[in-house]
């Protein structure tokens, strides 16, 4: 038997500098992703980045990087789920799909960094622009598009929320480390080094200085000892605790997505501050029409987004609605809190149409008072007269708590338009409808924190983590025509 000493092998030499000649178009094979978003991003009208940039010919000045190339890179980072951008410039050394979108070229992570956050307009009309060659492609038609919202965590912890009193106390040390930078000397520290102390000691009080705003605007809202209980994170001010689908709460933001059914196209997204989808319909409406220019004609929702209001609005806009009925349960809650028995509730009242007056199991007459009105609700308003409330033996189970008035009962008459609503959305075609929300509005929502690795923003603040929801929502439709129209191309 031979030993090692014994045959002669290619050893490991990794002592060694070697020169590579490298045909870089030759890094991806032809059908390779990272082909298919440079094609797409081409097709695009690029000139609002182009403006951005102060380099030019013939003047002094490092040349700015190709925006094609940088929206391209950010676009492929973010369908491999990295949204990191020390990642991307480490990702530019050796990985091939990066080196051929950069064409060898090395991308530090603050270039990065800015070019994702600094163009905010120009990212928006970059995505309705994506959402006009879908279209004219046939992957959007509006016929009916399906909404949805999905918590995702902001990039701040649950102990980084304080009280009015420590938001103040640590803006005071904010301000003394500012100073403190500020008089330190270059011989004391590296010019680089002191700028970027100097630069974070800033971030810091200015962070400090919008959580005492944040706060302020939302004690607005509370009374009393409600007011003093209120708190925000010192890392990220404009988050806010919101439940999780595992049942935790922890600081997130609300994004809001809208995806047209035919072919899966994201053509509406919006990040809020609201834990609650409650009034959020309306608005998703409004950035679908600003990206396409037109309404949808038909929107499918949850529970979450329904109420008599919403239905009468998306009417008045000509928009069909569907999705559940939600009878309210907080008329029967109160029923409860206020000691009333089950056998005094108002469908225990017998209404007398002809004489407009109600009467209660006990034989007694509530006649007509006042009229109260809601948004699609009008609710007349029955009233027996103290007297006999007072004298009668069923008091403590109809009335306990009154103590100068006659026990009152509602009567609802719904808007036609509500009315028509409801029955229209107990029909088969409806429910059916219905049936198909979740695994279209819920499968974009899905694929970010799945493929995208979007389960927390990397970016602090609302409009910063809105950029991030943006690229995500690019880099998805850049997908689903990869999908639909580049793959097929190819093998055919």
């Amino acid at each position: 038997m031979k030993g090692p000493s014994e045959v002669r092998v290619v050893t490991v030499n990794r002592q060694q500098t070697t020169m590579c000649i490298i045909d870089v178009e030759r890094l991806l094979e032809a059908d390779h992703p990272a082909r298919a978003i440079w094609e797409f991003v081409g097709r695009l009208d690029l000139s609002r980045f182009y403006e951005q940039i102060e380099s030019v010919e013939g003047e002094a000045g490092r040349p700015a990087f190709d925006p094609r190339m940088m929206i391209s890179l950010w676009a492929y980072s973010y369908s491999r789920g990295v949204s990191s951008a020390r990642e991307v410039s480490r990702l530019c050394d050796y990985d091939p799909a990066y080196q051929w979108l950069t064409g060898l070229q090395i991308v530090n992570h603050h270039t990065l960094s800015d070019f994702r956050v600094q163009h905010k307009e120009e990212l928006e009309g970059l995505f309705t622009q994506m959402l006009g060659v879908l279209s004219s492609e046939g992957l959007i038609t509006l016929e009916r598009v399906m909404h949805d919202g999905t918590r995702i965590k902001a990039c701040a912890s649950g102990d980084s929320f304080r009280r009015e009193e420590r938001l103040r106390s640590h803006l005071e040390k904010a301000q003394e480390q500012v100073k403190l930078m500020e008089q330190a000397g270059e011989e004391e520290i590296a010019p680089r080094l002191a700028r970027a102390r100097q630069r974070a000691a800033k971030e810091h009080q200015e962070r400090m200085v919008q959580a005492l705003q944040e706060l302020q605007e939302l004690q607005k809202k509370r009374t009393g000892q409600e007011r003093e209980k209120v708190r925000v994170s010192m890392t990220d001010p404009e988050a806010r605790i919101m439940k999780q689908p595992n049942g935790g709460f922890a600081p997130s933001y609300n994004a809001q997505i809208s995806t047209d059914a035919a072919h899966g196209v994201i053509v509406g997204v919006e990040v809020t501050q609201s834990g609650s989808d409650y009034g959020q319909l309306q608005p998703a409406l409004e950035k679908i029409q600003e990206n396409m220019g037109r309404l949808p004609e038909q929107v499918v929702v949850d529970g979450g987004y329904i109420d008599w209001e919403t239905v009468l609005a998306l009417d008045a806009m000509n928009v069909e609605l569907i999705g559940p009925v939600i009878e309210s349960g907080k008329q029967e809650m109160q029923l409860i809190g206020s000691g009333i028995a089950k056998e005094f509730h108002p469908d225990a009242f017998t209404y007398n149409h002809e004489q407009d007056t109600f009467s209660c199991p006990e034989g007694k007459i509530l006649r007509h008072g006042r009229t109260e009105k809601s948004p699609g609700r009008t609710s007349p308003v029955y009233e027996a007269s103290a007297a006999d409330c007072f004298n009668c033996p069923m008091k403590a189970k109809c009335c306990p708590r009154s103590k100068s008035s006659g026990r009152t009962v509602r009567r609802a008459e719904l808007d036609p338009t509500i009315t028509a609503w409801k029955a229209e959305m107990e029909t088969e075609e409806a429910k059916a409808v219905y049936r198909n929300r979740s695994q279209i509005a819920e499968f974009p929502n899905a694929w970010i924190k799945a493929k995208h690795n979007l389960r927390q923003f990397h970016l602090r603040g609302k409009t910063k983590a809105g950029i991030e929801a943006l690229w995500a929502c690019f880099t998805y439709n850049v997908q689903q025509w990869m999908r639909l129209r580049w793959r097929p191309a190819m093998t055919g």
